[in-house]
């Protein structure tokens, strides 16, 4: 699945609570989500502001679904299947 162009951080950071996430702190415009889903905590930066440059999101989405242990495609999947684009 493609990655979706005009997702904001304030829209990432709703979908990945699914997975547990939740922002423990905020610095200027950039939230720190932490899930300790897997038994340890795992933190990702989002920039809070919209939409997120492909690159930066990307590179979120990797590094959540490497902690995930899923396929980032599967995790785009799962995260906007309900979007409907």
């Amino acid at each position: 699945m493609k990655l979706p162009r005009d997702v904001g951080g304030d829209e990432l950071a709703r979908r990945l609570k699914k997975y547990g996430y939740q922002v423990t702190r905020q610095t200027g415009s950039h939230m720190r989500l932490t899930s300790s889903l897997k038994g340890t905590e795992h933190h990702v930066t989002v920039p809070k502001h919209g939409p997120l440059r492909v690159g930066t999101f990307s590179g979120v989405v990797k590094e959540v679904a490497v902690y995930l242990e899923m396929d980032s495609s599967a995790l785009i999947a799962e995260l906007f299947r309900s979007r409907g684009k």
